[in-house]
């Protein structure tokens, strides 16, 4: 697990080239006019707000101390701005932002940066306002469970906080060691166990800056079973969910899937030297969790549900974890496919709410329309497309490498995957936002009145529009 938490945290040591600027990449993306640049002037203020070492100004945007910042996660999107903030408390965040209003300057809101869609890096040259510094956790009622946290408090830092006092944070995401709280409520973070705890809504900062977020979290589980089940076909993975839900129903925490395709890329980038808990090679796997108080009584149900799941002929294989050590390592396979497609090579990411049966239909569809066009395989445009998810709400990650810096490859990939989305009555992006990657679909996915009301909210709530521009909401025709 260590692995993965340290690759999120050094993706600016990782790529020997840096995808081209945003700008460049998309042409049709035009500064803002109204916006102002930076000067010396407001560099003096901004060391006037915050204390010298929490000010990043490097008038070269490639510099390596500010380029970290200026390029996302998955190496897709660049900026070139010129200065990044850190503030430590909510009042310096007011300070910044009435200066930056006033002054018609940018800014963008940047967490951990583990996000994937573009929204957490400058497009041009905005203001980086950086969460970081912010990660105290002001008060935890050990009574209701409610935490008061800083925006800038790592997920994982706060569920290490509350196990100790038996509660646990209703939010569990691949990027845990990384993301921060804010934005982790700023985009609509899903994450593994939705199906038990639900998911949280934003603006993806579009709208104003998280400072701080009050969570209800619930107790920790005093029993926890993991199992992973392997299957012939996304039909029968379709008829395990199903049953888990019948057999397990108020226990069951998480139902993951992923295909053999993600397997073999995890092996060949974070885990050659482990072996994989079920032998042989099967088309599908899914991960099954229960949480509960009972730790006999939800053993009994899960191995109940398993041997009905063989008794069926739903599941071909399967094995329990005996112990936490295993369950983590069971969970390590699901975790690490995102950042195994990352040290692959340049990856594109898409999470998309769609029915369930139409989930892997669309990982099928994509894979047949690239293969047909001699795009998809070792050496091509395209590889490694492989398709993993959360079933429990419907939503699908799909992903891929672009094997060159083809902005041209990714508007194939994106015009095709979307338009599928969009057609077959499914959300453009489940959990990791709009962004700048998603925007110019946003006229085929809202209507034209849904897309007023969003504009008319964000001229209410930020009339210069400095709060991250050119994300979410498409320039008007």
């Amino acid at each position: 697990m260590l692995q993965r938490r340290l690759f999120h945290s050094s993706k600016a040591t990782l790529y020997k080239t840096l995808t081209p600027l945003t700008h460049v990449k998309h042409a049709g993306l035009k500064r803002n006019s109204n916006f102002a640049k930076i000067t010396d002037k407001d560099i003096d203020y901004f060391k006037s707000v915050l204390s010298p070492n929490n000010i990043i100004y490097e008038p070269d945007p490639e510099s390596l101390e500010i380029k970290q910042h200026n390029v996302d996660w998955f190496n897709l999107y660049r900026g070139s701005s010129s200065l990044c903030l850190f503030p430590t408390t909510t009042e310096q965040v007011s300070k910044v932002l009435r200066y930056c209003n006033q002054h018609s300057l940018a800014v963008v809101p940047q967490g951990g940066n583990t996000g994937v869609s573009g929204g957490a890096v400058p497009i041009f040259d905005e203001i980086i306002l950086n969460s970081s510094k912010m990660n105290k956790i002001r008060h935890f009622d050990e009574i209701s469970g409610v935490a008061v946290v800083d925006c800038g408090v790592i997920l994982e830092n706060l569920s290490q906080f509350l196990e100790p006092k038996g509660y646990t944070v209703p939010l569990d995401l691949g990027a845990k060691g990384s993301c921060q709280i804010g934005g982790n409520v700023s985009t609509n973070a899903g994450g593994l166990r939705l199906i038990k705890y639900g998911n949280l809504h934003g603006a993806e900062g579009t709208l104003g800056y998280v400072t701080g977020v009050s969570l209800l979290t619930p107790r920790l589980p005093k029993a926890v079973n993991v199992a992973m089940i392997a299957l012939n076909s996304f039909e029968t993975v379709q008829k395990a969910f199903v049953m888990a839900k019948e057999d397990l129903s108020e226990i069951l925490s998480a139902f993951e899937f992923w295909d053999h395709e993600s397997v073999d890329v995890v092996k060949s980038q974070m885990m050659d030297q482990s072996n994989y808990p079920i032998e042989g090679k099967h088309a599908f796997y899914a991960l099954i969790e229960t949480q509960g108080s009972n730790r006999e009584h939800d053993q009994e149900k899960l191995d109940s549900y398993i041997t009905r799941l063989f008794q069926a002929d739903v599941a071909k294989d399967g094995v329990l974890a005996q112990d936490s050590k295993q369950a983590e390592t069971f969970w390590s396979w699901r975790e690490e496919i995102p950042g195994s497609i990352a040290k692959s090579g340049t990856a594109m990411t898409y999470d998309f709410g769609l029915d369930a049966p139409l989930l892997y239909k669309m990982v099928e569809d994509t894979k047949d329309h690239f293969d047909k066009k001699g795009l998809l395989g070792k050496d091509k445009l395209y590889s490694n497309l492989i398709g993993f998810g959360h079933l429990g709400d419907g939503n699908l990650h799909l992903m891929a490498n672009l094997n060159e810096f083809d902005n041209g490859g990714q508007s194939l990939m994106d015009d095709f995957v979307f338009d599928w989305a969009i057609k077959h009555n499914g959300s453009i992006s489940a959990e990791h936002g709009i962004g700048i990657s998603k925007v110019h679909y946003m006229k085929k996915a809202k209507t034209d009145a849904q897309l007023r009301i969003m504009k008319t909210l964000k001229d209410a709530l930020d009339p210069k529009g400095i709060m991250n521009p050119y994300k979410i909401i498409p320039e008007q025709s």
